[in-house]
Protein backbone atom coordinates (compact mmCIF):
# COMPACT_ATOMS: atom_id res chain seq x y z
CA UNK A 1 0.00 0.00 0.00
CA UNK A 2 1.53 3.10 -0.94
CA UNK A 3 2.36 5.39 1.89
CA UNK A 4 -0.33 8.68 0.30
CA UNK A 5 -2.98 5.97 0.39
CA UNK A 6 -2.26 5.00 4.44
CA UNK A 7 -1.72 8.42 6.22
CA UNK A 8 -4.32 10.94 5.22
CA UNK A 9 -5.63 14.21 6.12
CA UNK A 10 -2.61 15.80 8.42
CA UNK A 11 -2.44 18.61 10.47
CA UNK A 12 -0.24 20.36 12.89
CA UNK A 13 -0.30 22.32 15.73
CA UNK A 14 2.37 23.82 17.14
CA UNK A 15 2.98 23.56 20.79
CA UNK A 16 6.22 25.37 21.29
CA UNK A 17 9.42 26.74 19.26
CA UNK A 18 11.60 27.91 22.29
CA UNK A 19 14.57 25.45 21.76
CA UNK A 20 13.70 23.40 18.75
CA UNK A 21 9.93 23.14 17.90
CA UNK A 22 7.47 20.54 19.46
CA UNK A 23 4.39 19.64 17.25
CA UNK A 24 1.40 17.88 17.81
CA UNK A 25 0.49 16.26 14.35
CA UNK A 26 -3.06 14.82 13.42
CA UNK A 27 -3.77 12.32 11.07
CA UNK A 28 -5.62 9.32 9.68
CA UNK A 29 -3.76 6.14 9.38
CA UNK A 30 -5.21 2.97 7.65
CA UNK A 31 -3.73 -0.10 8.33
CA UNK A 32 -3.21 -3.55 5.92
CA UNK A 33 -6.19 -4.67 6.97
CA UNK A 34 -7.88 -1.92 6.22
CA UNK A 35 -8.90 -0.18 9.62
CA UNK A 36 -8.09 3.14 9.43
CA UNK A 37 -8.16 5.23 12.98
CA UNK A 38 -7.47 8.72 13.79
CA UNK A 39 -3.91 9.41 15.64
CA UNK A 40 -2.25 11.97 17.35
CA UNK A 41 1.67 12.14 17.85
CA UNK A 42 3.89 14.69 19.30
CA UNK A 43 7.18 15.67 17.08
CA UNK A 44 9.99 17.47 18.44
CA UNK A 45 13.40 18.51 16.84
CA UNK A 46 15.38 21.50 15.78
CA UNK A 47 17.74 22.04 12.84
CA UNK A 48 20.08 18.48 11.60
CA UNK A 49 23.35 18.19 13.94
CA UNK A 50 26.56 16.36 13.47
CA UNK A 51 28.96 13.70 15.76
CA UNK A 52 32.26 13.47 15.46
CA UNK A 53 34.57 10.92 16.62
CA UNK A 54 37.95 11.87 17.23
CA UNK A 55 40.41 8.93 17.12
CA UNK A 56 44.56 8.36 17.14
CA UNK A 57 45.24 5.16 16.30
CA UNK A 58 49.15 5.66 17.44
CA UNK A 59 48.44 6.43 20.65
CA UNK A 60 45.12 4.36 20.52
CA UNK A 61 43.42 6.96 22.63
CA UNK A 62 40.19 8.88 21.47
CA UNK A 63 38.98 12.23 22.51
CA UNK A 64 35.60 12.80 23.97
CA UNK A 65 33.27 15.57 25.75
CA UNK A 66 31.99 15.42 29.12
CA UNK A 67 29.24 17.77 29.85
CA UNK A 68 25.66 18.39 31.79
CA UNK A 69 22.80 17.33 30.11
CA UNK A 70 19.11 18.18 31.93
CA UNK A 71 17.86 15.16 30.69
CA UNK A 72 20.55 13.25 32.31
CA UNK A 73 20.26 14.90 35.04
CA UNK A 74 16.12 14.76 35.41
CA UNK A 75 16.57 10.62 34.59
CA UNK A 76 18.72 10.91 37.76
CA UNK A 77 22.07 9.39 35.45
CA UNK A 78 25.57 10.50 36.56
CA UNK A 79 24.63 13.39 38.34
CA UNK A 80 23.48 14.63 35.00
CA UNK A 81 27.17 14.57 33.13
CA UNK A 82 27.26 12.61 29.75
CA UNK A 83 30.19 11.40 28.08
CA UNK A 84 29.88 11.92 24.46
CA UNK A 85 31.77 12.60 21.16
CA UNK A 86 31.95 16.15 19.81
CA UNK A 87 28.47 17.14 18.34
CA UNK A 88 26.26 20.39 17.53
CA UNK A 89 23.91 21.72 15.60
CA UNK A 90 24.11 22.84 12.23
CA UNK A 91 23.94 26.11 11.35
CA UNK A 92 21.76 27.82 8.50
CA UNK A 93 23.51 26.93 4.76
CA UNK A 94 26.28 25.13 6.42
CA UNK A 95 27.47 21.46 5.29
CA UNK A 96 27.87 18.52 7.67
CA UNK A 97 31.38 18.56 7.28
CA UNK A 98 31.82 22.20 7.92
CA UNK A 99 29.57 21.64 10.81
CA UNK A 100 32.02 18.61 12.26
CA UNK A 101 35.05 20.75 11.79
CA UNK A 102 33.66 23.77 13.58
CA UNK A 103 32.51 22.15 16.21
CA UNK A 104 35.70 20.02 16.80
CA UNK A 105 37.35 23.30 17.15
CA UNK A 106 35.03 24.86 19.72
CA UNK A 107 34.65 21.82 21.58
CA UNK A 108 37.94 19.92 21.78
CA UNK A 109 40.07 22.45 20.24
CA UNK A 110 41.53 20.88 17.26
CA UNK A 111 41.77 22.25 13.72
CA UNK A 112 41.30 19.29 11.79
CA UNK A 113 40.65 19.08 7.89
CA UNK A 114 40.49 15.75 7.07
CA UNK A 115 37.30 13.36 8.13
CA UNK A 116 34.99 10.64 6.64
CA UNK A 117 31.10 10.36 6.60
CA UNK A 118 30.30 7.06 8.40
CA UNK A 119 26.19 7.47 7.92
CA UNK A 120 23.31 9.56 8.79
CA UNK A 121 20.80 8.73 11.98
CA UNK A 122 17.79 8.78 13.24
CA UNK A 123 18.76 8.65 17.11
CA UNK A 124 14.86 8.20 18.36
CA UNK A 125 12.70 8.51 15.41
CA UNK A 126 9.56 7.82 17.17
CA UNK A 127 9.39 11.13 18.47
CA UNK A 128 12.53 13.30 16.85
CA UNK A 129 12.82 14.55 13.63
CA UNK A 130 16.18 15.79 13.67
CA UNK A 131 19.10 13.43 11.68
CA UNK A 132 22.66 13.17 13.22
CA UNK A 133 25.33 12.90 10.27
CA UNK A 134 28.10 10.87 11.85
CA UNK A 135 32.08 10.88 11.28
CA UNK A 136 35.02 9.85 12.14
CA UNK A 137 38.34 11.59 11.93
CA UNK A 138 41.63 10.99 13.30
CA UNK A 139 43.97 13.53 15.32
CA UNK A 140 47.67 14.34 16.78
CA UNK A 141 48.79 16.74 19.14
CA UNK A 142 50.18 19.33 16.52
CA UNK A 143 46.23 19.77 15.56
CA UNK A 144 45.50 21.01 19.17
CA UNK A 145 44.82 24.76 19.63
CA UNK A 146 44.53 24.35 23.08
CA UNK A 147 41.34 26.23 22.89
CA UNK A 148 38.37 24.21 23.49
CA UNK A 149 35.96 23.56 26.24
CA UNK A 150 32.93 25.32 24.49
CA UNK A 151 31.27 28.71 23.82
CA UNK A 152 30.54 30.56 26.51
CA UNK A 153 27.99 32.85 25.04
CA UNK A 154 26.28 29.67 24.36
CA UNK A 155 26.45 28.58 27.46
CA UNK A 156 28.85 25.35 27.24
CA UNK A 157 30.93 24.26 29.49
CA UNK A 158 32.79 21.13 28.28
CA UNK A 159 35.79 19.02 29.77
CA UNK A 160 37.97 17.53 27.37
CA UNK A 161 38.64 14.00 27.60
CA UNK A 162 41.35 11.49 26.00
CA UNK A 163 40.90 7.94 26.63
CA UNK A 164 42.48 5.02 25.67
CA UNK A 165 40.10 2.88 23.01
CA UNK A 166 39.81 -0.03 25.02
CA UNK A 167 38.89 1.82 28.28
CA UNK A 168 36.41 4.00 26.13
CA UNK A 169 34.61 0.21 25.17
CA UNK A 170 34.70 -0.46 28.70
CA UNK A 171 32.53 2.61 29.52
CA UNK A 172 30.06 1.51 27.43
CA UNK A 173 29.69 -1.97 29.15
CA UNK A 174 29.70 -0.42 32.56
CA UNK A 175 27.13 2.33 31.54
CA UNK A 176 29.69 5.43 32.17
CA UNK A 177 29.10 6.11 28.45
CA UNK A 178 25.19 6.51 27.21
CA UNK A 179 25.15 8.25 24.26
CA UNK A 180 24.12 6.47 21.30
CA UNK A 181 26.18 8.58 19.04
CA UNK A 182 29.34 8.01 21.11
CA UNK A 183 28.36 4.37 21.00
CA UNK A 184 27.42 3.61 17.66
CA UNK A 185 31.34 5.41 16.50
CA UNK A 186 33.20 3.36 18.94
CA UNK A 187 31.45 0.16 17.67
CA UNK A 188 32.08 1.74 14.04
CA UNK A 189 36.22 1.87 15.05
CA UNK A 190 35.90 -1.34 16.55
CA UNK A 191 34.25 -3.07 13.65
CA UNK A 192 36.78 -1.73 11.64
CA UNK A 193 39.56 -2.37 13.41
CA UNK A 194 40.72 1.38 12.93
CA UNK A 195 42.26 0.85 16.02
CA UNK A 196 43.68 -2.51 16.93
CA UNK A 197 45.04 -3.56 20.60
Amino acid sequence: MNISSKVKNVTSNMISNFWGTLERINFDFTFNNGKSVNLTHEVYGKSDGIAILLYNSKSQNVLLTKQFRMPVYVAGINQGYSIEVVGGAMDVNETPGNTAIRETEEEIGYRINEIKKVTTAFLSPGILKEKVHLFIGEYDEEQNTKNGGGVYEENEEIEVLEIPFFEALQMIDREEIIDARTIMLLQYLKINQLITF
